[in-house]
């Protein structure tokens, strides 16, 4: 009995060292920063600490920063990641075709993937600035402004700076992965489609994309969790303004937790993003086991 009970823990005690790292270093933070949410903790006041309940979820409801953050998350969320998709899969597709320079032109394609955030940032706040950059006089020169000025500063319009900064920094994550599962797709199963009478809309709509649906289900969940947590663009254009039109969730937390050092609210604030996007991570899961089933 004894053998038989160390040969069934055996495997346990391989993975036990990982396991325990990986609880050092992720759950002990999560558990210690929700347990933050539950006091009032401000860094540089010797006084807080103490246990406030649910008195900072209370405030949330009052609270027209946590509103507008949450608003600007889902735009900010939903148009990024609906673009980079978009965008992606269409290079997928033009770069699933061999033509002459196709290595090179994957490498200009992949670039942006390789540039850090923050310098990505920085380097669109330079061009949307109209002393320095283009792109305010370009699009003047189309008739979308008025006049060139610089639409960060515009609470109208500041959002679409960063998501403009984002789809571009974004865009190779979906054209690699999707690239990759185009090419796992067996060409036999489009030479049988074609051989039926299948134009390429019908074969996309009935062999490429039921096929590349389990891969664009998990992308665009990864993806989403991603974008929603990725303060990075919105701290480096905008820093959250002009008057708080471009601040997200994420960047809303950054900016009560490191600027106004209020790291319970900042916490709680935390604890309900995190919540919103388990969520929605299992409601994607849950589609698509529905649609692995159905096919």
């Amino acid at each position: 009995m004894s053998r038989a009970l160390a040969l069934r823990l055996e495997p346990y005690l391989y993975a036990a060292p990982s396991l325990l790292l990986i609880a050092a270093i992720m759950l002990v933070p999560l558990v210690t920063g929700l347990s933050y949410a539950f006091h009032d903790l401000i860094l540089l006041d010797p006084l807080s600490g103490d246990f406030v309940g649910l008195d900072h979820f209370r405030e949330m409801l009052d609270d027209d920063g946590f509103w507008t953050a949450l608003r600007n998350t889902v735009v900010w969320t939903a148009v990024s990641v609906a673009l980079q998709f978009g965008f992606g899969l269409i290079l997928a597709l033009l770069l699933n075709r061999p033509f002459p320079g196709r290595g090179l032109v994957q490498a200009l394609v992949f670039l942006p993937w390789a540039v850090p955030g923050f310098l990505s940032g920085l380097t669109w706040a330079w061009l949307f600035n109209p002393v320095i950059g283009p792109l305010p006089h370009w699009l003047h020169g189309l008739g979308l402004l008025a006049t060139p000025e610089n639409i960060l500063s515009d609470p109208h319009l500041a959002l679409w700076g960063p998501i403009a900064a984002n789809v571009w920094w974004g865009i190779p994550f979906f054209a690699i992965t999707l690239l990759a599962a185009l090419q796992s797709i067996p060409k036999d199963i489009y030479e049988a489609a074609a051989m039926d009478g299948a134009g390429p809309l019908l074969r996309f709509r009935r062999v490429t994309l039921p096929l590349l649906a389990p891969t664009i289900a998990i992308t665009v969940m990864l993806r989403t969790v991603w974008v929603a947590n990725f303060a990075e663009l919105i701290v480096v254009m905008t820093k959250g303004g002009p008057a708080d039109a471009t601040q997200i969730l994420s960047s809303y937390i950054f900016t009560l937790a490191f600027q106004r050092l209020d790291f319970g609210y900042a916490s709680a604030v935390a604890a309900v993003l995190l919540v919103l996007l388990l969520a929605y991570a299992a409601a994607v899961m849950v589609l698509r086991h529905a649609m692995t089933e159905r096919a």
